[in-house]
This record gives C-alpha cells, sequence and structure tokens, in this order.
C-alpha cells in the first residue's frame, strides 16, 4: 500500500531551513528548480541553476513530478470522520480527537495542507467535539493548518437561547469562524441573522451549510451577508442544481454581488441534507461566484466511502461538472484557500511555500492517475506517497506469482 507518513526532508527540522526541489515541471509546461526557505519561495530558476547551490540544504530531485500550489479542505467534518460503521459508543473527547487526527493525516497525504473543519456544537455532547478538534489542531501543528467552524443547533425559537449560548462558548474556546444550518431551523432568517450578528461581533467569517433549494431564502442569505468582513462561505448548496435555469441563474448573480462563495462537494453530501452531487458549476462560475469544492463527510454515516481528496474533487468537477483540468484544481486549490481567508500561493518567489508534486505530466494526467505525491507545508516535506505498480510475466511458464521486492545484493 501507498506510504503517506511523513518522510525526513533532509533534516530540516522547522520551516527555516534551505530546500531546493530540482527538476520539477510546472502546469505551464516549464522544468523548473524552486528554492524555499523561511517557510516561502526564496527563488524559481531553470533546472539545474538553483540545485548545484544548495548552500547546504536538502536537494529533491522531482524530475518526473508536477509541481503545483497545494490544495485546501474548505469543507470538512473532522468530528464525525471515519466513523462510517456507526456512532461511537462514547463521544469523548480522546475519540474524537484521534478520529479528526487520523482524518486531517489522510487528507494532508493527499495534498490538503490547510483544513477547515466544520464541528457540531451543543445538544447531548455539548462542546466536547470542538475541544476535540481544537487539541487535534494543536498537535499537528508544522504539519498542517487546521481551522473550525462551530456549527450549533437552532438558533430560534424555545431552543435557541440555549444554541446562542453554547455557540458562543465555542468562539471564547477558539473557533475560527461561525457556522450554523439554518435550513434546518423554524426561521431560517432569524436564524442567519444570529450567525451574522455573532461573527460582525467578534470579527469572524461565516460558513454556512445549506442546500440552497429555496431560490427566495438564499437571495435573502444574499442580501444579508453582503459585504461582512472577513468573508461568507455556504456549501454544499446541490440544490441549486434542482433549480429551472433562470432561477439558478438569478440566485447565482445575488451571491455573487454580495461576494459570497460557494464550496460544492462533488464526491458527495454531508450532514442530514442528504443531497448529492455538486452546485451547478456553470451558471455559478459564469455569474463571477467565488467557486470551491470540498470532500466534505470523510467514511462518516452520510458518506461512508468519502476519501477526502482534493484531487479527486477536482477530477469530478472536470469529468462531470466539464471544468477544463486548470480550472477543476483551481477550486481545490487557489479558490479554496480564498474563500478560507488564506493567503494565494502561486509558484513565484515570496510567496507562501504551500507545495504539492505529484508524478506524472500534465495537470489532466495527474488528476486522472495521482498515485505518487510529495505534500510541502511552510517549506518542509510533510507527506510522501509513493506507489509502485508491477505486473507478472506473461508467460505462464513464469508462474503467476509476482516477484518478491527487494534490494540488489
Amino acid at each position: 500500500m501507498p506510504d503517506s507518513r511523513p518522510q525526513p526532508s533532509g533534516g530540516a527540522t522547522d520551516d527555516t531551513a534551505a530546500l531546493v526541489l530540482s527538476g520539477a515541471r510546472l502546469a505551464d509546461g516549464r522544468t523548473v528548480d524552486v528554492r524555499l526557505g523561511g517557510g516561502r519561495i526564496e527563488a524559481v530558476g531553470t533546472a539545474g541553476c538553483l540545485g548545484a547551490r544548495g548552500a547546504g540544504g536538502a536537494v529533491i530531485d522531482l524530475s518526473g513530478y508536477l509541481l503545483l500550489p497545494a490544495p485546501a479542505e474548505p469543507h470538512a467534518h473532522g468530528d464525525t470522520a471515519l466513523s462510517a460503521e456507526g456512532p461511537p459508543a462514547e463521544c469523548s473527547v480522546r475519540d474524537v480527537r484521534r478520529r479528526a487526527t487520523e482524518a486531517a493525516l489522510t487528507q494532508l497525504g493527499h495534498g490538503a495542507t490547510a483544513l477547515r473543519s466544520h464541528v457540531r456544537v451543543g445538544g447531548a455532547h455539548g462542546l466536547t467535539r470542538i475541544e476535540a478538534v481544537l487539541q487535534a489542531r494543536r498537535s499537528l501543528r508544522g504539519l498542517c493548518e487546521i481551522t473550525t467552524v462551530a456549527v450549533p443547533g437552532p438558533l430560534t425559537g424555545v431552543a435557541g437561547a440555549d444554541g446562542l449560548a453554547v455557540l458562543r462558548d465555542a468562539l471564547k474556546m477558539g473557533a475560527d469562524a461561525v457556522g450554523g444550518r439554518p435550513d434546518l431551523d423554524p426561521d431560517p432568517a432569524g436564524y442567519v441573522e444570529a450567525v451574522l450578528g455573532l461573527a460582525a461581533e467578534h470579527g469572524l467569517p461565516v460558513d454556512l451549510h445549506t442546500d440552497a433549494a429555496d431560490p427566495a431564502r438564499l437571495t435573502r442569505i444574499a442580501a444579508m451577508a453582503g459585504g461582512l468582513r472577513p468573508g461568507v462561505s455556504m456549501g454544499p448548496c446541490a440544490g441549486l442544481a434542482r433549480l429551472p435555469r433562470q432561477a439558478a441563474e438569478r440566485v447565482a448573480g445575488a451571491l455573487a454581488a454580495a461576494g459570497v462563495s460557494v464550496v460544492c462537494l462533488p464526491q458527495g453530501g454531508c450532514g442530514e441534507a442528504g443531497v448529492r452531487g455538486p452546485a451547478p458549476v456553470e451558471p455559478l462560475r459564469a455569474a463571477g461566484v467565488r467557486l470551491a469544492a470540498g470532500g466534505g463527510a470523510l467514511r462518516d454515516a452520510w458518506n461512508p466511502v468519502g476519501r477526502g481528496d482534493p484531487l479527486e474533487a477536482a477530477y469530478l468537477l472536470a469529468a462531470q461538472g466539464g471544468l477544463p483540468p486548470a480550472a477543476a484544481y483551481e477550486a481545490v486549490s487557489a479558490a479554496a484557500r480564498a474563500a478560507m481567508g488564506l493567503p494565494e500561493v502561486r509558484i513565484e518567489a515570496g510567496f507562501p511555500a504551500e507545495l504539492l508534486a505529484v508524478r506524472g505530466d500534465g495537470l489532466a494526467g495527474v488528476l486522472s492517475q495521482a498515485y505518487s505525491r510529495i505534500v510541502v507545508h511552510r517549506g518542509r516535506v510533510v507527506a510522501r506517497t509513493s506507489a509502485v505498480r508491477e505486473y507478472c510475466d506473461s508467460d505462464g511458464g513464469a508462474g503467476a506469482a509476482l516477484p518478491r521486492q527487494g534490494r540488489p545484493g
């Protein structure tokens, strides 16, 4: 099986050590050397010009690899990940932290150096889940960046006061964004108003779960959210695909005018909505909506086969959504990072050294067969997946068994 455990990067133990990525192919066809240092890209030059000047730092040969800005995961569920066999008997801090950590490492191995995890707060488990995911974030510092979205239950009606109280407590604990599920509240507009008010009070972004099947409601949400800083995202919005084309276009125009990002889930739905499939790509992009893509559920009750792989999400956007490979990858990289409020990444001097190297010649090829990957976070290699494929001899007399792998004597 592929080995996705973090590998040493030439002895580097922090993000200040020099590292040269030699002979990497870029998406525009160039073959270059890239020097990293201090967590950023220091220089990009023609192949061979930097590798010989490692200045004592490590050099990694990326011949045969395509080097890309690292993807990000804008819609993870660390608290429910890896629970497809059924709810854990005990939803303890220890149990949730273990699963959230394993899920984050899985997604890091796929290439996502930044993850936004939606975490439920309130109900029978109170703040247990957010506490566990925050602990997982601290334990993984230096390997990947995890931000959390506090997702409360009802915020209006009889239960609204308790929901608001636990949401405030979650923000005090360190949740990074205000979330919620307005579709499940008796007063969706009142729910969104409460979420936006708390976000403005604390200076935090908003990230809402919504099916988006009600165009009037979505237009009202867009009007309410317009201009909120540091930003509003919503997803998975699969219900938009069920609207008549003109209605979807009107809603897309309202979202674009309000600056709202849409995070779709090509690998499947999440949560109670049970709606599968991505939001309608064409109307959203035509209107100028920032369209990002995430993985959503990672082997939980709502998607027991979810992989949490950004490259698979990009592949599905290209294969089923009709996007060109470059636009599909942008949805899981540049657009995903922008929706999360993260700095832009380009393979140019001065930009953050958040990179993914995938064995293959071009973007279409790596989206099709992205087996071997090297992940760089803050300028050092933090994960490596190496795939080996073997075929037995076609001569029937050689036997059916494949030869054992071994080192030359």
